[in-house]
């Protein structure tokens, strides 16, 4: 319901459509929370996907996520991928390869639509995200 916010959601609905590799498992979810670190532990890979607003509308970028604890305890809202990470590290004893794949969004106002030019990018995102796991 924040207009490009929903990147990460609308990227996993096309995946959901596609015929991924056997294994591979696609989560849309509203925000992280930490019964994710279960489903982490059990990973070889995982890529986060999300928009954000720390860059020029639309540029879309790929970057490795390391396991970090977070600064202080935190669940539901403020979970991070890094974060996620580090409770699946110190609690499973296991923590995929990570990556993160986001888009700076132009619109984060109250719509269920994303601004044309964030969805503009959502098939880069999916093409970032096959050479990922393949």
């Amino acid at each position: 319901m924040r207009a490009d916010d929903a990147f990460g959601w609308r990227v996993a609905e096309r995946l959901l459509a596609r015929n991924l590799a056997p294994g591979a498992e696609v989560l849309a979810m509203h925000q992280l929370v930490p019964e994710l670190m279960d489903t982490l532990s059990e990973a070889e890979l995982a890529v986060f996907v999300d928009a954000a607003a720390n860059a020029e509308p639309g540029a879309l970028t790929e970057r490795v996520v390391e396991p970090r604890p977070p600064s202080r305890a935190s669940f539901t809202h403020h979970s991070t991928p890094e974060g996620l990470l580090a409770g699946a590290l110190s609690l499973f004893g296991h923590a995929p390869r990570a990556f993160m794949v986001s888009v700076a969004g132009a619109d984060f106002s109250c719509s269920e639509d994303l601004s044309p030019l964030v969805e503009s990018r959502i098939d880069d995102a999916i093409q970032i995200i096959l050479r990922l796991i393949a």
